[in-house]
């Protein structure tokens, strides 16, 4: 079991999840689509030879963001991961993925 964090605008969560839960991801026990989500403000600024789905290269930009957070099977992390990025607005999605134990 693995847990799964990334970084998406709100204005693209549903999207992005959708993709990431096609997948099989957020499953526990008989329930599905399960998710923690937590807002914040992303920053990043383009360097040259980017090219940013948002703002313009060598400036500051800050974004209204969602961070995103669920388990997933070690059989499906790989696909989920892929459709994540597949969905992302993001040229460079920030992620995160933690191997799990079972107590």
């Amino acid at each position: 079991m693995y847990k799964f964090a990334f970084f998406v605008p709100e204005k693209d969560a549903e999207k992005v999840k959708t993709a990431v839960f096609a997948t099989g991801a957020g499953r526990i026990g008989l329930y599905e689509h399960c998710c923690f989500q937590t807002p914040g403000q992303g920053q990043f600024r383009p360097l040259q030879g980017a090219n940013p789905q948002l703002g313009e290269v060598n400036t500051l930009e800050k974004v209204a963001e969602l961070k995103i957070e669920l388990v997933c099977e070690a059989t499906l992390i790989q696909a989920a991961v892929a459709a994540m990025k597949k969905a992302h607005p993001y040229e460079e999605p920030a992620y995160e993925v933690w191997k799990l134990e079972d107590f």
